[in-house]
């Protein structure tokens, strides 16, 4: 149940307690990529990256070179998931006025550490902006050196580089894709 707090400006909106998408991922995934809290269009929607203007199924379209954003939904997160890749987020839940992650408050991780040891493919992990890095490294914990750690470009359309500028970090993502790739392989 949601959780309204009071806030004390000249608005006087109301902040309701916003909650994460379950993970999206399977026993095949190499590459998890987490964001921190999905926006307001994406908990609207209850879709991951619903935001017209959000640049992650381009970017992600280019690391796996299929076109995600001609697909549907559903098409683009099974397209996701027989490339090896998963999503989630990092904050489970967090009170916040907007979509912005500097209005994060009260926030509750997710359990990023127990669900990377339950992927026994798993390779990486991505994360969607700064916030999601600082976050997710803290909830990987000891965990993290078994992973790769990517830090990507935020695909926020509040974050306002453009594709190109964020897509060679987002390319770093395809070199864990490949089971070739792994050690003594």
């Amino acid at each position: 149940m949601a959780r309204a707090v009071a806030r004390g400006n000249a608005k006087n909106r109301l902040v309701t307690r916003k909650r994460s998408f379950p993970p999206h991922v399977d026993a095949h995934t190499r590459v998890l990529v987490c964001g921190s809290l999905p926006g307001e269009r994406s908990l609207a929607a209850a879709r991951y990256y619903a935001h017209p203007q959000n640049q992650f199924w381009r970017l992600m379209a280019a690391v796996i070179a299929v076109d995600l954003p001609a697909m549907d939904y559903d098409a683009r997160l099974a397209a996701l998931l027989a490339h090896g890749v998963g999503l989630w987020d990092v904050v489970g839940s967090a009170t916040r006025i907007g979509s912005s992650d500097a209005a994060l408050r009260d926030v509750d991780g997710n359990d990023l550490a127990a669900l990377a040891a339950s992927l026994p493919a798993l390779r990486a992990v991505g994360f969607n902006g700064g916030t999601a890095l600082a976050l997710g490294r803290r909830l990987l914990d000891g965990a993290a050196e078994r992973y790769a750690i990517v830090a990507l470009a935020s695909s926020s359309p509040l974050h306002t580089v453009g594709v190109a500028a964020k897509l060679p970090a987002w390319m770093a993502l395809r070199g864990y894709l490949d089971p070739a790739n792994d050690k003594g392989a």
